[in-house]
């Protein structure tokens, strides 16, 4: 069958599937199995793929309208402009977070510092942030060590060489280091969210999606903790969700923290707030 008769079959199926973004999914799971990129499908569409290749594409077309992400059928996900090797074991990165980044790199001149990033993941938010600034030196943590292990194969096959990450509960494993620059996109959904039955999250690890106090507990505690690891001058930012902005920049004003404001995030929500030390 023709590339473009494929992609135009594989659309309708997760279409009537429910994927809210069908052709781009069929785009994506098709330049994985052929090793090409989107560029080349709109290029060579007329031509036949090749019976192994119709055969895989098929069966990865079938899991996804089984709802399985994209992300994990792939085992990579862009974000930032970087090709970041993905896991069942962490979240998804997601256009949303893309305005954590913004916010730090507007605060981060180009000379040389330090950035804290928790709960890293897949590292995206780090490696992101030590592509456009190359003079500081950027820290990942996460609980868990598969997460670890896959933020530095992340640097690795990215070349970026000022990103470290190790395990560590929040702060509990840095002692009395300090940074420039805290970020974090904590755990902040409710255990009765709704969000928790729907789309990709269904297959995301429940651990780094949700928190206690309806969502804002871990928010509260880096709050807290935040102070103790930032140098004077230093900022706390934090990723949240669309409502719980008020709440959060009511927490950061009540710890001290100056200069308290947030930033909206391509969909007008209020996605991260900051403070200053």
């Amino acid at each position: 069958m023709r590339l473009d008769d494929l992609l135009r079959d594989a659309a309708r199926r997760l279409a009537a599937a429910g994927s809210p973004s069908a052709r781009l999914d069929a785009e994506v799971l098709l330049c994985h199995v052929l090793g090409v990129d989107r560029t080349w499908l709109y290029t060579w569409g007329d031509r036949d793929a090749a019976a192994d290749a119709e055969t895989r594409f098929d069966a990865l077309v079938a899991e996804r309208e089984a709802g399985q992400p994209v992300a994990h059928l792939t085992g990579e996900r862009e974000f930032w402009g970087l090709a970041l090797a993905t896991s069942p074991s962490t979240l998804i990165p997601r256009a949303d977070t893309e305005t954590l980044v913004e916010a730090a790199l507007a605060l981060a001149p180009e000379a040389s510092g330090r950035l804290l990033d928790l709960g890293t993941g897949t590292g995206a938010v780090a490696l992101a942030f030590a592509s456009e600034r190359p003079a500081w030196t950027v820290v990942g943590v996460d609980l868990r060590l598969e997460a670890v292990a896959l933020a530095r194969r992340n640097a690795t096959r990215l070349g970026i060489d000022n990103a470290d990450f190790l395990s560590s509960d929040w702060f509990a494993a840095l002692g009395g280091e300090h940074f420039d620059l805290i970020v974090a996109n904590p755990p902040y959904l409710a255990d009765d969210d709704p969000h928790l039955g729907q789309g990709d999250v269904r297959f995301e690890p429940r651990s780094a999606l949700v928190a206690a106090e309806g969502g804002l507990a871990d928010l509260y505690h880096l709050i807290e903790g935040g102070r103790a690891h930032l140098v004077p001058g230093g900022w706390l930012l934090l990723e949240h969700g669309a409502t719980q902005g008020p709440a959060v920049r009511e927490a950061l004003c009540a710890a001290g923290y100056a200069a308290v404001t947030s930033r909206v995030d391509l969909a007008g929500h209020e996605r991260v707030s900051l403070g200053c030390r």
